[in-house]
């Protein structure tokens, strides 16, 4: 049987990544990284709340959409900690378990009790957006909102709807987890008061679907905030090089994988929101030079603007 990293040794530079698509799935569908960290996600949530109050936007929802949550809800698990109701959770593979839940769950709890500091680039340096002062944001959850939303009645609640032990479908506390979904009508119209995501909008097929979805979700005055990161996530050598191969190259670098970067330029999301009925409320865009020249570009991202070429990253705020 010939080996297969004998294989890709052989293939074109396009094509190296080839081979370990072509590996069982159980070899690739693996973690996705950073929510098995409780502290990532407690630093992820609060820097999406801090923003948002600087923006002048809401930062009290009650019921909260999560886009692509990964290893665990603990984002979300984070926002009913902050004093959400309920907490509605899509990805395109189930990667959270129950185990893995409760562990972020109950470090959560501790990092809330303690009021403390959000975790910076020290000890995340990928994580986004930038903040001026990672203080822990005293002057959105203040001790009364924190009292309220910690009470030891409540944090058991919650605690024993990830377990199983009680019904998520009734009562003043809920987290439902899809995975996958396919249907806008899985939630009514108008029910979502914040839909956010973090570096997963990158990886959607279908971004007007998505977006236009996420507008029937929302309700009027709702809040959306996404991070998403521009970059080739290692898929090639140079930060924006993705842009250089061809659609057919790219299916095939994508192989059988469920999702991969859907290679959207930050101006395409600004024209999409808009165009499904959103206001642009924040776009803190995240600069580099680009890696790659113009020339080298594929003819669908021959037009990209300079600022597209040199957006690594954008954390977007919006209203209905």
């Amino acid at each position: 049987m010939t080996n297969l990293i004998d294989v890709g040794a052989r293939l074109p530079w396009w094509c190296k990544a080839v081979p370990k698509l072509l590996l069982p799935e159980k070899f690739w569908h693996r973690q996705t990284g950073g929510t098995n960290s409780a502290r990532y996600c407690y630093s992820v949530w609060l820097r999406h709340l801090v923003i948002a109050h600087m923006n002048g936007l809401p930062t009290d929802p009650t019921n909260v959409a999560e886009l692509g949550p990964g290893d665990s809800l603990g984002i979300g698990l984070a926002a009913l900690l902050s004093g959400a109701s309920n907490y509605y959770a899509f990805d395109v593979v189930k990667f959270a378990n129950i185990d893995r839940n409760l562990e972020v769950f109950d470090e959560l709890v501790a990092l809330f009790n303690k009021r403390e500091r959000i975790p910076d680039a020290t000890e995340f340096p990928e994580a986004q957006p930038l903040l001026e002062s990672y203080e822990f944001p005293a002057y959105i959850l203040t001790d009364a909102r924190l009292r309220d939303a910690l009470d030891p009645r409540r944090v058991e609640s919650i605690r024993g709807i990830l377990t199983g032990i009680e019904p998520n479908s009734e009562g003043p506390i809920g987290i439902s987890y899809f995975a996958p979904w396919d249907s806008s009508a899985i939630l009514m119209e108008a029910s979502v008061d914040l839909i956010f995501s973090q570096a997963v909008l990158e990886h959607v097929d279908d971004l007007e679907h998505t977006y236009r979805t996420l507008h029937r979700w929302m309700k009027p005055g709702g809040v959306m905030s996404h991070q998403i990161d521009f970059r080739c996530h290692d898929a090639v050598k140079q930060w924006n090089g993705h842009w250089a191969f061809s659609d057919w190259t790219w299916r095939l670098m994508r192989g059988r994988r469920p999702y991969y970067l859907n290679r959207e330029p930050h101006s395409k999301h600004l024209a999409l929101l808009i165009r499904n009925g959103f206001k642009v409320v924040c776009d803190m865009r995240g600069e580099t030079k680009s890696a790659i020249k113009r020339k080298q570009l594929a003819r669908r991202f021959q037009n990209l603007t300079n600022e597209d070429l040199s957006t690594c990253s954008a954390l977007i705020q919006a209203i209905k």
